[in-house]
């Protein structure tokens, strides 16, 4: 349980590729306020920063200045790592699209988180278990990923759901694997897979599809008051005024007059359950919203000075939201 001498808070990341940067900006203020996260669910970008958050809690390991310095200082540009196909100009990335297997191996996100968690004591779901009889066995752990599993065609939730859909120990899965699945952006990234007890292989991609921004996750479900406030970072714009700064690579078509219908159907397929989520009470009051829309999803050439620049957005939106939020008011009125 964590101590008296902070503020507890179950806390929600949303993804969003490189824009997850404004993430940790959001967290970091809140950790300056007081703020620690006891457990975290993250999807996509969300669950890089929420497992770095997670580890770090564990033990109270990193301070808000430690955090900051780590994610300021990754080099997104080696996240985009060919494999020997995609290396052929223009018809190797082509062939690994229409083949499914993504255009980047995401080899080096993957050894990057977990070279980043085994710093901080953490290799498997079995490090981040929580001793708490308050919460169902299968939630007890500090952090929760979301992946979409495309051979069984249904969110899942990882550790909570690998004993009932996989057979397998949940104690013993790497955290690194399932936020590698859980960022597994389609055509992009090459998809993760999974093979369970029984010898079935499911392939896993990107969490953001089904459940961009699950805010409802760690909610209770018995009834009783909440013991401490569930917040959460989002990254999307205000829609549908700004449907235009969701996927910004789809502007060349704008120009040249192509289809909106398209892209409002992409736009509402990766963010229209969220965005429903947003326009709700008792969603909004708890909800940090980071002014995303100058960088792109997929920006991994991002320069240093935009990289500040999201950072200090969110930042500034947790310091914006923490000056209004009334934690008291929140717990009564929404549970």
């Amino acid at each position: 349980m964590p101590t008296t001498a902070t503020k507890p808070v179950d806390l929600v990341l949303a993804g969003g590729g490189v824009k997850g940067i404004g993430l940790a900006g959001a967290v970091v203020k809140l950790m300056e306020a007081g703020y620690r996260a006891y457990r975290i669910a993250g999807s996509s970008a969300g669950s890089i920063v929420g497992s770095i958050v997670a580890a770090a809690a564990k033990n109270d390991q990193m301070t808000p200045d430690e955090v900051r310095d780590l994610t300021l200082s990754i080099d997104y540009r080696k996240f985009l790592d060919p494999g020997p196909v995609e290396r052929v100009p223009l018809l190797g990335p082509s062939w690994a699209i229409l083949q499914g297997t993504g255009i980047y191996q995401g080899d080096y996100a993957h050894d990057f988180i977990a070279g980043q968690l085994r710093d901080l004591g953490v290799s498997t779901f079995g490090d981040l278990r929580l001793d708490d009889d308050e919460l169902p066995e299968e939630r007890r752990y500090r952090l929760v990923v979301t992946a979409a599993d495309v051979t069984t065609g249904q969110l899942v939730r990882l550790p909570w759901d690998y004993r009932r859909l996989y057979g397998l120990d949940p104690d013993e899965q790497p955290v690194a694997d399932a936020v590698r699945a859980s960022m597994s952006i389609p055509f992009f990234f090459r998809p993760a897979t999974l093979t369970s007890a029984a010898g079935r292989t499911s392939t896993l991609v990107d969490g953001g599809l089904l459940s961009n921004y699950p805010i409802d996750s760690l909610d209770r479900t018995d009834g009783k008051k909440p013991r401490w406030p569930t917040l959460g970072v989002t990254l999307l714009p205000d829609l549908p005024e700004n449907n235009d700064k969701v996927i910004p690579a789809l502007a060349p078509l704008r120009l040249l007059g192509g289809p909106s219908l398209l892209e409002d159907v992409i736009t509402t397929i990766l963010v229209g359950r969220d965005q429903a989520y947003l326009n709700l009470p008792w969603v909004s009051c708890r909800t940090i919203r980071v002014d995303s829309t100058k960088v792109g999803v997929l920006d991994f050439h991002i320069k240093q000075p935009e990289i500040d620049a999201l950072y200090a957005q969110g930042c500034s939106a947790a310091a914006a939201f923490l000056a209004t939020f009334n934690e008291r008011e929140c717990l009564e009125r929404f549970r």
